[in-house]
């Protein structure tokens, strides 16, 4: 199949595709007498893995990880499941950020509860007046 139909295949563009390729993640398949790519039935699954992964939230990092496992399917599972033990980790962190941004962004709201002008809007004044702080590196692996 050309890339078009492996696109369709997979819900996603053409680009995504390339892009995956030139990542690594997903091997470039041979090509036709006129130079076409030509995907198979493991080009089908493996970008819908790498997909999945994606919706997951997982880096192009675990994501290699999880295909060199795939790759050899007899090795035991533990390092699979330690990924995912550190990729749940890295959820709880976000988790408690987002928890701590939405606390901010609330507090911020409170400060205009009736709308009224702009120049008297609690929450204008209220990011203008807040203390700019550095922005502290991400405490997740999505950076």
């Amino acid at each position: 199949m050309r890339i078009g139909e492996l696109a369709r295949a997979a819900k996603c563009g053409t680009e995504t595709i390339r892009f995956y390729e030139k990542e690594g993640l997903l091997p470039e398949p041979p090509r036709s007498e006129g130079n076409y790519r030509h995907y198979d039935a493991r080009h089908v699954e493996r970008l819908r893995f790498i997909r999945n992964c994606r919706n997951l939230d997982m880096t192009h990092d675990e994501i290699r990880a999880l295909l060199a496992f795939v790759d050899h399917p007899q090795d035991n599972c533990e390092p699979v499941n330690a990924l995912l033990d550190e990729h749940i980790s890295h959820v709880d962190l976000r988790i408690a950020e987002l928890r701590r941004l939405k606390t901010q962004l609330a507090g911020l709201r409170r400060q205009c509860a009736n709308p009224q002008a702009i120049e008297d809007c609690g929450i204008i004044h209220g990011l203008v007046k807040m203390p700019a702080k550095e922005k502290p590196p991400p405490s997740s692996h999505l950076g």
